[in-house]
This record gives C-alpha cells, sequence and structure tokens, in this order.
C-alpha cells in the first residue's frame, strides 16, 4: 500500500459522492490503469465472435483449411490475451479496493484522534465499529465499477459499430435494447437505498446496545438487570432482522433482474438474427458472430447493473463515513489549533504560547491556583466538582482558566498535551504486552518502569503475571482486578513524566494498605514537580503541600490537611467519612467496585456507589465525569 501515502491527503467530506470521489482521484494512476485493462478485457471479448464467423464464412463453409487455421489461431491468440487482461485487471482492481479501504481507515482513525476527550459524547461505539467493519468495505466495493464499468461502455460502442456492418436493424435492437436493461432496474435501485440506509442505521443501533451490554456485563449481573438488557437486545434484533429482509427482498430483485434480463435479450435477439438467416439476409457466420456479439453483451450488462447496485449501497456508507468526518471536537479540543491535529508550529503562531518556565495554573471558576512544584489536592463531597476543575485545568472543557498570565485556551493544544497531563482512573486500557500498556507513546527504560512500577505498588502484578512486563494483557485490561488496572494507569501516567500531572482519583480502587504507600512514594516521586489529585482519602490528603476543600464547585477553604481538619467542620466530616470507609477496604476485585470507589465513583471517591452502575443499566444517574 505504497500508494495509499500518496496523493490528496484530506478527504472530502461534503458529501457522499465527493467522498467516493475523493477515493478515486486520490489514486488516479491506478484507476486509470484499472479501466485501461477493464476496458481492453471487455473490448476483447467482443472480437471472438467476429473472428468466428470470418473463420466459418471464408474457411470452414468454402473448405479453405490454411485460411481456417489462420483464424483459428488470432482466436487463439486473442483468448490468451484477453486471459492476461483479465488478470491484470483483477490484480488492480484488488489495489484499488484495498488502497481505499485503508485510505478511509487512516481517515476515520485521524479523525477519532481529533475528536479526542470529545468522541464518546458525539458517537456511540456501535456506529463507529459499524463504520470501521462494515461500511470500509462497502464503500471500497463500489470503486470496481472504475475498471469494468469504463470497458463496459467502450464495449457497447464496439458491438455497435460491429453490428452495423451485419444489419442495421440488429444493431438498432441491441443499442435501444441495452439501456432498457439498465432502466427497469433503476426504480429497484431507488428502494434499495432507501432500505439500506435503514437497516444501517439499526445495525449501528444493535451494535451500540452490545457493547454496552458486553462492557457492563459484570455490573448488570449485580444489579440484577441483565435480563432487562437481553430482552431489549432480543427486541431491536428482531426489529433489525426485519429490515434486513426488506433489504434482501429488494436486493434478490436487483440480481435476479441481473442474470434474467440480459438472457432474455440474448434469447430475442438470437431469435431475430434466426430468423434473418433462414431468409438468407444474413450468413450463417454472421449468425454466429450477432448471437456472440449478444452473449458477450450480457457480460457488460450485467456489469453496469451490479456497478449500480454496489453504488448505491455505496453512497449509503460512504453518508455515514461523511457524517462521523463532518464531527468537530469540542471547543475546548480545539482552539488555537487551526489544524486540530496537525501543524503545531502553524498553530502557536495564532494562539499565544505556553509560559517557558514553570507557572501558576489558575481555575477562576473555583478559585484554584495550582503553584509550580507542589502536591495539590481538591477534595469534595460531590467528585464531579473536583473532577470539572481537573477538566478545565487540563483543557478539556471550555473555561478561562489560565497558565501563567495567557489563558488556556488561547495556547496552541500541541503545546498543552505535552506539557499537561489529565489521569483519568477510567482511562482505556489497550492491549497489548504490560510493557507497552504503561510505556504509552514511547519505548521506556527498564530503569525507569521499574520506579514508577514502584510508586504505583505495582510490583506484585508484574510479579503474578506469568511473564511479567512481557506479559499478555487484555483490551480494557479484561485479565486484571479494578485496583491492578487503578495502578496500571498510574504507572502510566507516572512513566510519561509530564510537567503538570492532573490525576483524577488514582487510588480510590485499592485497599487502604496500598493507598498509604502510594501516597507517601507519589509525593517523593514528583517532588519538585507540578502534581494535583482529586481525592477525599485522608491517607493521600495528608501527604498533599495544598488541599483545596471544594463546595458546590467552588473553594472555601485551602491549606495543608491538618488544617483544615482544625478549622474546617465540613471538611473535618468529608474526611471522617472517607476514614470510615477505608477501615476495612480491601483490594478491588474482579468487577473493579468491591472496595467503594473503583471505576464507578464509589463511596472512597464521595459519590453515589449505584450512580455508574445504573447508568451503565440504563436508569436514570447523574453522570458526574463528561470527558
Amino acid at each position: 500500500m505504497a500508494g495509499s501515502a500518496r496523493g490528496p491527503g484530506s478527504a472530502g467530506h461534503r458529501s457522499a459522492g465527493r467522498y467516493v470521489w475523493w477515493l478515486v482521484v486520490s489514486q488516479r494512476g491506478r484507476v486509470a490503469a484499472g479501466a485501461s485493462y477493464g476496458s481492453l478485457w471487455m473490448v476483447g471479448l467482443m472480437l471472438p465472435p467476429y473472428v468466428l464467423s470470418r473463420a466459418i464464412d471464408e474457411g470452414l463453409v468454402p473448405g479453405r483449411m490454411p485460411v481456417l487455421l489462420g483464424w483459428a489461431a488470432v482466436l487463439f491468440g486473442i483468448g490468451v490475451a484477453n486471459a492476461w487482461l483479465a488478470v491484470m485487471r483483477h490484480r488492480t482492481m484488488t489495489r484499488i479496493r484495498m488502497d481505499a479501504t485503508f485510505r478511509t481507515v487512516r481517515a476515520i482513525v485521524a479523525h477519532t484522534l481529533r475528536l479526542g476527550a470529545a468522541l464518546p459524547r458525539k458517537v456511540t461505539a456501535g456506529e463507529v465499529v459499524t463504520i470501521g467493519i462494515g461500511d470500509v468495505a462497502v464503500i471500497s466495493q463500489t470503486l470496481t465499477m472504475t475498471g469494468p464499468g469504463v470497458g463496459g461502455v467502450l464495449a457497447y460502442g464496439v458491438v455497435a459499430v460491429l453490428l452495423l456492418t451485419v444489419s442495421p436493424l440488429l444493431a438498432g435492437v441491441v443499442l435501444l435494447g441495452v439501456p432498457l436493461l439498465a432502466l427497469l432496474v433503476g426504480p429497484l435501485l431507488g428502494r434499495l437505498q432507501g432500505a439500506e440506509a435503514r437497516y444501517r442505521e439499526r445495525q449501528s443501533g444493535l451494535a451500540a446496545r452490545l457493547t454496552d451490554l458486553v462492557g457492563g456485563l459484570r455490573v448488570l449481573n449485580g444489579l440484577g438487570g441483565k435480563e432487562v438488557f437481553a430482552d431489549r437486545y432480543r427486541r431491536e434484533s428482531r426489529a433489525l432482522r426485519g429490515e434486513g429482509y426488506r433489504v434482501g427482498a429488494v436486493t434478490s430483485w436487483v440480481q435476479a433482474l441481473g442474470v434474467g434480463l440480459p438472457t432474455l435479450f440474448l434469447a430475442a435477439v438470437t431469435w431475430l438474427a434466426a430468423r434473418m438467416a433462414a431468409q438468407g439476409a444474413i450468413t450463417v457466420g454472421e449468425l454466429v458472430a450477432v448471437y456472440g456479439y449478444a452473449a458477450a453483451l450480457v457480460v457488460p450488462v450485467s456489469f453496469f447493473i451490479e456497478g449500480g447496485y454496489d453504488l448505491t449501497r455505496g453512497l449509503v456508507a460512504a453518508r455515514r463515513v461523511v457524517r462521523f468526518l463532518r464531527l468537530e471536537p469540542d471547543a475546548a479540543d480545539g482552539a488555537g489549533d487551526a489544524t486540530g491535529a496537525g501543524d503545531a508550529a502553524g498553530a502557536g503562531d495564532a494562539a499565544g504560547d505556553a509560559p517557558e518556565a514553570a507557572a501558576v495554573l489558575c481555575d477562576p471558576a473555583s478559585g484554584v491556583e495550582v503553584v509550580p512544584g507542589l502536591l495539590t489536592a481538591l477534595a469534595a463531597a460531590r467528585p464531579g466538582e473536583s473532577a470539572a476543575v481537573v477538566d478545565r485545568l487540563g483543557r478539556f472543557a471550555d473555561s478561562a482558566a489560565t497558565w501563567g498570565t495567557v489563558r488556556l485556551d488561547e495556547m496552541a493544544l500541541t503545546q498543552v498535551r505535552d506539557r499537561i497531563l489529565v489521569a483519568d482512573n477510567e482511562a482505556e486500557l489497550f492491549a497489548g504486552t504490560l510493557r507497552e500498556v504503561v510505556s504509552g507513546r514511547r519505548d521506556r527504560a527498564e530503569e525507569a518502569i521499574g520506579r514508577a512500577v514502584r510508586t504505583a505498588l505495582a510490583e506484585d502484578i508484574v510479579r503474578g503475571l506469568p511473564d511479567g512486563l512481557d506479559s499478555a494483557v487484555e483490551a480494557q485490561g479484561g485479565n486484571l482486578s479494578g485496583g491492578q488496572r487503578q495502578r496500571l494507569r498510574l504507572v502510566r501516567a507516572l512513566l510519561a513524566d509530564p510537567e503538570v500531572l492532573l490525576a483524577v482519583e488514582p487510588t480510590s480502587a485499592v485497599d487502604a494498605h496500598t493507598e498509604a504507600g502510594i501516597a507517601a512514594r507519589l509525593h517523593d516521586a514528583r517532588a519538585g514537580r507540578t502534581t494535583v489529585v482529586t481525592s477525599t482519602s485522608p491517607l493521600l490528603l495528608d501527604r498533599a503541600d495544598r488541599v483545596y476543600f471544594l463546595v458546590g464547585g467552588r473553594a472555601v477553604a485551602v491549606g495543608s490537611h491538618r488544617q483544615l481538619l482544625d478549622e474546617q467542620p465540613g471538611y473535618r466530616r468529608l474526611v471522617a467519612r472517607g476514614e470510615d470507609e477505608n477501615e476495612d477496604g480491601t483490594e478491588d476485585t474482579e468487577d473493579g467496585g468491591t472496595d467503594g470507589g473503583g471505576t464507578y465513583g464509589g463511596p472512597a471517591g464521595g459519590g453515589d456507589p449505584a450512580a455508574r452502575p445504573a447508568e451503565v443499566a440504563g436508569l436514570p444517574a447523574p453522570k458526574e465525569d463528561t470527558r
């Protein structure tokens, strides 16, 4: 796929037709070669009937063997040439389809990265899965018509010229009959487009439902909501099956007419030519030629019908891809970066520059000021309030937050992302080896990995896996417990070694003993670096240099943990609740939610332990962290 790297770099997403055209012009040289091979192959299919008629009339009927052998040799040569052209046409069209597939995949992946944290709020996982698995292949199949489709038109013209030398009547029948066949199939293609669009929409919704069901199966088991979700899936599956039947009904007629109409047309032309041969209007050789021309025309006619069918389905699929590519990132993700995922230097020219040295991060909405080089903690009765502060300081939400003297939303986004890292306790863990999972985008030295593992008290995870750092980790950390997943997220954040680390509930899924160790080591490991954590755990708060007590999203007090205990009754009550809940805390089990917090924002984080499970089950519940 070397050619995939060349050509226009941005997908045309103003319409489905423009997108398909972009795929064509992106590999114009290869498409031109495919059209040439397809045209020569199609025209070559029309030549054997002509050669055969000459062999009959000039060699077989008069009994002139040398002439007959000469025409037979020409026929053999045409057959060999057609075979080679067919092989080259197929190879070229396969490359075109593969190039279009990977070009679309690359466009989707690049736009997914551009959307960033806004992606889950703008499109369902099922929609992305359906596009990536089904629509990409359908669009690529549409490009097949650029080869045989062009060839079919040329073959149609060649047959018209050859038939005119035999009989103007037969030429007129063929020239009028072929377009008539295409017109008869046209209305069905319109119906197919509508049925296919409805089917794709339902398929996307069902895929999203299945993704939710698989991802929340353990939680649904605990809530007793598995059957409710399964019944809902069955109902939607039956509706999808009904749409599939409707698509199949229209498709069956299109395919039946694609085979049947050319056959009936062949029979009609053959009957007419046979009548003319019996009356002496044409010779036996010309009769054979007319039959051959009509039989050969079945191939381009079938390609026309199949091409219309593929184009109809391809436009439906391309419309879904275009709709995805039109999604825009949140203003906080896109401001100050004119190219989205593009040129950082260009974006920096159009925006303010991040401070060269360490500077204060300030969130006017909450009154939080993060002093460089200190470990700052945010404590709030509602975890969503402290997480919202982190969102603003990490530029994942619109705000007037500043870094030094410049607003964050006026800086180039690439500068912010390179120096400020938001470590969410629900961040994704991708499949791979443990070393790859924690290393992120760069290869890390063994010593650096070891230090980060020790800081996050994750040595037992490495020792417990069969191959240590080279052991396989399933997608979403499916073969790890909730506490193990959380500690690996912390290892990954520490290995990134950002200038500013903003960690949301980094210890909510571990027991009190482990949390105490992480708190002590985190303070030492990040000494001299700017670190912000959100938590209500006294074990972590006691290690913080500064603690902000948030009420209603605003900082009502700031100081050390012990100062706030002495001066703020509300803070004292909040932390005392955290102490009670941490006394019997145990390492999280596989479902990630038994220790009071886990990945569902439970008691250790000060939130509602039922909030996230209820949300997964489809019940009304507040969504605290929208990132």
